[in-house]
């Protein structure tokens, strides 16, 4: 397993490849990080089209791409081809590494990126750039956090050795994927040791470092922890928590995202926010006598208020109310016992709330 020295000033290294006479930028099909934001030359819209840029592949993209199919964006990522022209609004998709969207979207390459919040803060400390009040900040910011690819980065070590904590590793071997962020947890928790770890890099099989003798620990996420424990080992401390986040750039008038753009950007925004909010919710409707309706309505007072309408049938309603989808068995269950009837869900495809 090959691995290099991380330097403070080391970043996700990106290295050109040959010309895309699509993207107008170093690619290749079956590469991951085979671009450079530097010589990428994305055609630069004259008609307010947006850039998006989302990952080209894995659990992420499937996740990504469901959502924005959900709110309205229908294209699809063509066989070994890298962009794709929406339909019916003027955005086109753009997949990349996923660990490379913030460095386009930061050089200005792209103008809307979708990854996962520690591939953005590992860039942004590899570049001496952060969100804090004393950091040098970035020409991008977060617009939405979307709740998806949601795990944490950990200092992992072999179960026997976990209990030692966080400082027993400080100026030890730490294999690691993410070098920059491994560095300004090392040297936060540790002020008065800084420099002293020494953190090495590898593009893949994290896990298998320490096994093979090539770490005392690893820096590495934890979804479920099944690929963790496999390896022998277990969670030492958490390093950060990260989820999928779009980001944009600064809005300008030269790159036009505080003008018509930036009005574009703002649909996708309440788009997606609309669809989010359907896949979180559903419609509950019941049935009730009068006497029962107040205290039905108290249990499932809906987003704003319950939509109540007279039955035919003497001394009846009918309630409609919108309900969080993780409530509703709960909330069934308590109508029920408060007199409610005929309870059923009904699932949303899109909202505006």
């Amino acid at each position: 397993m090959p691995f290099m020295t991380a330097s403070p000033a080391m970043g996700r290294q990106m290295t050109p490849g040959p010309v895309s006479p699509i993207l107008g930028a170093a690619a290749d099909p079956g590469a991951e990080g085979c671009m450079s934001p530097k010589s990428i030359n994305l055609p630069r819209s004259q008609d307010n089209t947006i850039l998006l840029a989302v990952p080209k592949k894995g659990r992420l993209h499937t996740q990504v791409m469901e959502i924005l199919q959900g709110a309205g964006l229908d294209a699809k990522k063509p066989e070994r081809v890298d962009v794709a022209m929406c339909k019916e609004l003027p955005i086109k998709l753009v997949f990349l590494p996923a660990a490379d969207i913030p460095q386009y979207v930061m050089e200005g390459d792209i103008d809307v990126g979708i990854s996962g919040s520690d591939m953005l803060e590992e860039t942004l400390a590899s570049m001496g750039l952060g969100t804090g009040a004393d950091d040098v900040k970035p020409s991008l910011k977060v617009i939405k956090e979307l709740g998806i690819g949601k795990c944490k980065l950990c200092l992992q070590a072999p179960t026997d050795q976990c209990s030692l904590g966080a400082e027993a590793y400080v100026g030890k071997r730490i294999v690691t994927s993410f070098p920059a962020l491994t560095k300004r947890y090392f040297d936060k928790q540790f002020p008065d040791k800084k420099g002293q770890t020494k953190i090495k890099v590898v593009s893949g099989s994290v896990e298998a470092a320490v096994g093979l003798g090539l770490a005392d620990a690893i820096v590495d996420l934890v979804e479920t922890g099944t690929t963790m424990r496999a390896a022998g080992l277990d969670i030492v401390s958490d390093v950060f928590s990260t989820q999928a986040v779009i980001m944009q750039q600064l809005p300008t008038e030269e790159n036009g995202l505080a003008d018509a753009k930036g009005e574009l950007v703002d649909l996708l925004m309440r788009r997606i926010q609309g669809y989010l909010t359907s896949q979180s919710k559903v419609i509950m409707t019941f049935n009730c006598e009068k006497d029962n309706l107040d205290s039905c309505c108290a249990i499932s007072p809906g987003t704003r208020s319950p939509t109540i309408t007279k039955l035919q049938e003497a001394g009846w309603y009918s309630v409609s109310v919108l309900v969080e989808k993780k409530k509703i068995h709960t909330l069934m269950d308590q109508l029920t016992a408060a007199g409610a009837s005929d309870i059923f869900c009904t699932s949303l495809i899109n909202t505006r709330i």
